[in-house]
């Protein structure tokens, strides 16, 4: 999602500067099958172009159509629902039976946005870090009170109330690190999103093998940020990953040594042997990334296992570490080993087990047994 929230608040932050009105548009909430989900927002500009997407269909339309007429109205911030039948999917050819909850903000006066747009947008690029609290549905109260945490703990703004304010710097801290989002109800009949800001997710690759260059390739599609280390130059250069950012050339003991790892950083440990896939991921693990992972079989990694161990690495640490990588997907050439690395580096990012969602056997057998008697003649 970083990809067009980062769009849009780029834009945002454009047309703050130039004191043009516009409306964000968010989805704060979902339920059942929805073609967004919460973090999603669109941008609607005063001539009714826009940036971002809510999931297309007559869902955007309607929402669009909104915004432009709380804009011209200069209305308040509003909250509104949206239940996705089964005509409005068919019309669209979109998912059925879901609801989403829209948080539209008809942004009046930009310039005074401006310095929360600027530091979203800062924290897309690379800098601090922060999440957004906001009161996007009151049961009879006013809405779009907004707290600002930085992640220096540092604050700006207040929801109203001190007790509301230290729920939403709890969640901040929560939702901060993967840039996540975030929804609780208070027993005054508030409801609060909380959206966290922050640097597209980076993977450092430990070798520059063949595996490695595959996930890279597959890691730069899904937009992220690739770093690369090695102890031969021949293998970490510009030449051989042209969609890196950033080469560490030297001992695999310093391979992490100037790359800016974070909580939303993911490191694959696969080098050109044993010894250094020892050194590799011990260093690894003891950075703050969120995911580490180590390529090699079950036997290599008890092995590896019990060295750091050996060496005072903390039991919860080991436990955290993915090895051997990937998911169970059977493939066996790097193009396919790629596939299985990224796609359990996608399941940790979205907080997902990464099994299959399929419709079970005794679901479809009941849609069966439905079928067959709508298709008995009645008497």
């Amino acid at each position: 999602m970083s990809g067009p929230m980062r769009a849009v608040y780029e834009e945002a932050a454009a047309l703050s500067s130039e004191g043009k009105r516009f409306v964000l548009a968010t989805v704060v909430n979902t339920k059942g099958s929805t073609p967004q989900k919460p973090g999603a927002a669109l941008l609607v500009r005063g001539d009714g172009s826009t940036v971002g997407t809510l999931g297309g269909g007559c869902v955007e339309g309607d929402i669009w159509f909104a915004a432009k007429e709380a804009l011209r109205e200069g209305a308040p911030p509003l909250y509104k629902d949206y239940y996705l039948n089964e005509d409005i999917a068919a019309r669209d050819g979109l998912v059925c039976g879901g609801s989403m909850y829209f948080y539209i903000e008809p942004v009046l006066r930009p310039l005074d946005f401006g310095r929360l747009a600027a530091a979203v947008k800062d924290a897309y690029e690379g800098g601090r870090s922060l999440a957004v609290a906001t009161i996007v549905h009151s049961e009879g109260g006013p809405i779009g009170a907004r707290l600002a945490v930085h992640e220096d703990g540092a604050t700006e703004g207040t929801l109203g109330r001190p007790d509301l304010d230290a729920q939403a710097i709890a969640a901040a801290a929560r939702v901060t690190p993967m840039g996540r989002t975030e929804r609780f109800l208070t027993d005054a009949g508030e409801e609060v999103f909380v959206v966290g800001y922050t640097a597209p997710a980076a993977l450092v690759l430990v070798g520059g093998g063949h595996v490695n260059l595959a996930t890279a390739n597959a890691a730069h599609t899904l937009g992220f940020k690739v770093m690369v280390a090695d102890d031969r130059r021949e293998f970490a250069n510009e030449e051989r990953f042209p969609m890196a950012e950033r080469f560490n050339v030297g001992s695999y003991d310093h391979a992490l040594d100037g790359f800016p790892v974070t909580p939303n950083t993911a490191i694959v440990v696969a080098t050109r042997g044993h010894r250094y896939d020892d050194l590799a991921l011990e260093a690894a693990a003891r950075t703050r990334a969120g995911y580490v992972g180590l390529i090699g079989s079950k036997r290599k990694t008890i092995m590896v296992f019990e060295r750091m161990l050996r060496n005072g690495m903390p039991l919860e640490r080991i436990k955290q570490i993915h090895a051997p990588i990937g998911l169970d997907l059977g493939g066996r050439d790097p193009n396919e080993i790629a596939v299985s690395i990224m796609s359990e580096v996608l399941a940790w990012r979205h907080n997902r087990a990464g099994g299959p969602m399929k419709l079970e056997d005794a679901q479809i057998d009941r849609l069966a047994a439905k079928a067959q008697e709508a298709a008995t003649p009645a008497g």
